[in-house]
């Protein structure tokens, strides 16, 4: 059992960390988020992060030979999802230079849920890591690895937004620009 916690929280760490980065993003970008806003954000993304094993390891015990073939699709539509979002971000972020804080708007619902698979559609592989489990196991892991994510993401959407107070009018910008950067060392290194 305890084999199981510590590497479930070493893949909870290695999963996160896009999400931590996109977290970063979402705090600079709206450095008057609220607590419960933030709350919301980091815990679509340790959903996301649970759910994408799972629905690995559920692959891996049924139709493995389609997600093999589905595998190879996972860094583009990563760079995809997050290259929107990031564009947007830098568009929008060029776009109200003049604008003031309490006229921009924050990360919507759809945005959020598109990040928070972006960001998680790499840990259906995981599913192949924790195939051996049983299902109590594979749900164990699951659980820990979207309490590790929930941690992660709230630090990263602290020191964005702290970082996002002092960048004002160029948070959107960075912030945009770190979702590209994220989207494109997916699928960079996918192919390495």
């Amino acid at each position: 059992m305890i084999s199981l916690v510590f590497k479930s929280i070493l893949l909870g760490i290695g999963l996160a960390m896009d999400a931590f980065s996109v977290s970063l993003a979402n705090g600079l970008n709206e450095p008057g988020m609220k607590r419960r806003k933030m709350c919301s954000i980091a815990g679509v993304f340790g959903v996301f992060q649970a759910l994408m094993p799972m629905i690995g390891w559920v692959c891996v015990h049924t139709i493995v030979q389609y997600f093999k073939a589905f595998e190879v699709f996972i860094p583009w539509i990563a760079l995809i999802l997050l290259g929107y979002i990031g564009g947007k971000m830098v568009v929008e972020g060029i776009k109200s230079k003049g604008v003031g804080e309490s006229e921009k708007t924050g990360l919507g619902f759809a945005a959020l849920l598109v990040q928070g698979v972006a960001t998680s559609i790499d840990a259906l592989s995981v599913g192949f890591t924790i195939s051996d489990y049983d299902l109590i196991s594979a749900v164990t892991a699951a659980l820990i690895i979207a309490a590790v994510t929930f941690i992660i993401c709230m630090a990263g959407l602290v020191i964005g937004r702290k970082a996002g107070t002092k960048l004002s009018s160029k948070a959107g910008i960075v912030g945009g620009a770190i979702l590209i950067l994220i989207g494109l060392e997916i699928f960079i290194t996918s192919w390495l």
